[in-house]
């Protein structure tokens, strides 16, 4: 039985019903609508923990999605289990391939600072504060720019960047 027709939330039901109208109504191919039915199954086993489901949903789903912007999507949902499952290098490959297809992303370019920046933390605990210097500056550039795009998200690295003297102006 199809993940959608398995949902015991309200919402999840609500979403699957508003889902699969706009499915019947808008003008789209087979393909874009099998596509879009395995991202939407692949959101709600994420949101359950199922993570290999999850990701069977989403490899689905680059298989039959063509359009760049949507591909970024299912993209950047892969990269957020691989950083759930702690594969922060698996992770960091997705994210950019998000960007790439969609550059005004900012939740992956979020999800790319915070693991530079816990690598950042991990350098300067084993006592490698320049290598930790790199990684933060590197962490504060994808922050500035996520900040850039979504002004009022992150305010905690808002603040980092100002308490550390990465940015010294109002953003």
């Amino acid at each position: 039985m199809p993940r959608s027709q398995r949902n015991d939330n309200f919402i999840d039901k609500t979403f699957t019903v508003v889902a699969d109208i706009l499915l019947k109504v808008l003008p789209t191919t087979k393909r874009e609508k099998e596509a879009f039915t395995y991202y939407r199954d692949g959101m709600s086993a994420q949101a359950e923990g199922e993570y290999a489901e999850a990701l069977q949903n989403y490899y689905e789903a680059m298989r039959l999605e063509v359009d760049a912007y949507d591909r970024s999507y299912i993209l950047y949902n892969i990269g957020l289990i691989h950083t759930s499952n702690g594969e922060h290098a698996k992770a960091l490959e997705y994210y950019y391939q998000a960007l790439e297809r969609n550059p005004s992303l900012p939740q992956a370019l979020n999800n790319i600072a915070v693991i530079y920046h816990y690598r950042g933390e991990q350098a300067m605990e084993t006592g490698n504060i320049q290598i930790s210097n790199l990684l933060f500056d590197k962490a504060a550039d994808y922050w500035k720019e996520a900040i850039r795009l979504a002004p009022t998200n992150y305010i905690e690295a808002q603040n980092w960047l100002k308490i550390t003297g990465r940015i010294q102006e109002a953003l």
